[in-house]
């Protein structure tokens, strides 16, 4: 008897589950709808190309007024800051404004620098240039660290030609006074500065 209950107790259940099956509506496989994905994909491209476009225009929009405040010298736009600092603070400062210690790379860029740094700053004053012998000493690098091919110093007194401060003067200043001749002198020294921005 017990074992006819149990039978049946499981024909009744296998018809419920059966029943249930029935009339549950079977779901039907879900459709992406790919014309909706394409079009939130071409948004967010248009929408990345615009912040792009912006960040640009932004950049550009700096390069302007740097080059409208200070001087355009072939592709580059440079900056005369006239507050006498050590020559690592100059360098931050230059660098926090996306730009570094200025380094002419010519003659005609040594001059025309010259020149600018004498009617901005004064004729007399010398400014830090993005050029030192700090990491090997008498190997002049610029602050990218690549050895500068375009050099300027001072050998017109042959008793003291520059590069002459050896361990002690590890940092370039181009001179006013001496008509762009660049002198090394003490980092810690207190001078101005001109930043360089490259125009791209």
């Amino acid at each position: 008897m017990e074992f006819k209950g149990v039978c049946v107790l499981l024909g009744v259940l296998l018809l419920v589950n059966y029943s249930f099956q029935q009339t549950t509506p079977k779901k039907k496989p879900v459709k992406k709808d790919t014309t909706k994905d394409a079009a939130i994909e071409d948004l967010q491209k248009q929408i990345d190309n615009i912040v792009q476009e912006l960040n640009l225009m932004k950049e550009q929009q700096a390069l302007q007024t740097v080059c409208l405040k200070g001087i355009k010298i072939h592709e580059k736009c440079f900056l005369a800051d006239p507050v006498r600092k050590r020559y690592h603070t100059a360098s931050e400062d230059c660098n926090s404004l996306g730009g570094v210690l200025g380094t002419p790379i010519s003659s005609n860029e040594n001059d025309q620098l010259t020149e600018y740094v004498r009617q901005s700053i004064g004729p007399d004053e010398k400014v830090w240039l993005g050029i030192n012998d700090m990491m090997n000493e008498g190997t002049w690098m610029d602050q990218t660290g690549l050895s500068i091919t375009y050099k300027n110093w001072d050998t017109s007194n042959s008793r003291s030609a520059q590069p002459d401060g050896g361990p002690s003067q590890n940092c370039a200043v181009l001179s006013g006074s001496a008509r762009g001749k660049w002198f090394d002198e003490n980092c810690r020294d207190e001078k101005p500065s001109v930043c360089q921005f490259n125009i791209v």
